[in-house]
């Protein structure tokens, strides 16, 4: 990429796309192309081809998608494949319509076997079942991988797939009912201060290992991959290390100066019992996660105050 390239972003609103873009912002691009749902309905097809057609990025970075927790996962389980398989065929498709060369898709960690040896290496996709809470989702990331394997094998295109491990930051999704643990547990802590309550009621045994990537560190790897003009591949983007719930729970509670215990709630699912990404590929390119746990914590509750703040109302993710 060089500073006057045209740069699509799909998903400028959500999580990930808004730190893209803050990232491309800050590394002095100019031509960044953005559209909300009310300009551009991703799920229609011909309104995306006819945009790509027009405008012609040079780069796209694919951050749009319909996400959520485990509870919205398990529970809207059609519209997460449906959604998230219009989405990223329409883009990636149009994308090679138009002409476009370069593309990022990005993905998820929930791509891999729910029972995968750790840490998680690339090339362990498609090895064994998947986490059933999860799977319409994490089967719709897997197709958006293949069509960029698919395009490049057949057309030369150079569309590249990023993964995840379990992001956090600002313009997080905190609605309790959708969105993911570290979120959720931050509300939920926060409003458990606020009331005076004496525990923290956290989901599942606090068992489960997960790992946590802040998502300024995401958009910069993506920035990263694009800049370096790599051509093809999978590549998993997360901190190389993991935490327990329990553990995660304890660092937003003094964080948030939470006073109270922690109370599990065994009814509800653990998910996965561990994902770990191996980022070796990642570190072997150059880069490698720089902003820490508790500091991005912190700096993520210092965000989500000021937007309740501003609003009245927890901040909640939008498409």
């Amino acid at each position: 990429m060089n500073l006057d390239s045209k740069i699509y972003v799909a998903g400028h609103r959500g999580m990930v796309g808004s730190a893209i873009v803050r990232r491309l912002q800050a590394g002095g691009y100019t031509r960044i192309l953005t559209r909300t749902h009310a300009e551009l309905d991703l799920l229609d097809q011909r309104a995306v081809f006819d945009f790509l057609a027009q405008e012609k990025p040079d780069y796209i970075f694919l951050a749009a998608a319909k996400v959520g927790g485990i509870q919205a996962n398990n529970t809207y389980r059609a519209e997460f494949i449906y959604q998230n398989l219009m989405i990223e065929a329409n883009i990636i498709h149009g994308a090679h319509r138009a002409g476009v060369q370069r593309l990022c898709f990005l993905g998820s960690s929930c791509i891999y076997p729910r029972d995968c040896p750790q840490p998680i290496k690339e090339e362990y996709l498609l090895t064994g079942p998947l986490e059933q809470t999860n799977e319409p989702y994490a089967i719709a990331k897997i197709a958006g991988i293949k069509l960029c394997e698919s395009y490049n094998r057949q057309y030369g295109r150079h569309y590249i797939s990023a993964m995840p491990t379990n992001l956090y930051g600002p313009n997080d999704n905190y609605d309790l009912a959708n969105s993911h643990v570290l979120p959720a547990l931050l509300r939920k802590t926060h409003e458990a201060k606020q009331r005076g309550d004496k525990q923290l009621v956290v989901w599942g045994s606090g068992r489960p290992m997960r790992e946590f990537l802040h998502v300024d560190d995401m958009a910069d790897a993506c920035v990263f991959l694009m800049e370096k003009e790599i051509g093809e591949g999978l590549y998993n983007v997360g901190t190389g290390t993991d935490v327990t719930i329990r553990e995660l729970a304890e660092t937003i509670m003094e964080t948030v100066a939470f006073k109270g215990e922690i109370a599990f709630d065994a009814s509800k699912p653990d998910g996965t019992p561990r994902k770990l990404l191996d980022v070796s590929r990642m570190k072997a390119l150059g880069w490698q996660a720089r902003i820490g746990l508790s500091e991005g914590i912190r700096s993520t509750y210092a965000s989500f105050l000021e937007s309740a703040a501003s609003s009245g109302v927890p901040p909640r993710l939008t498409f």
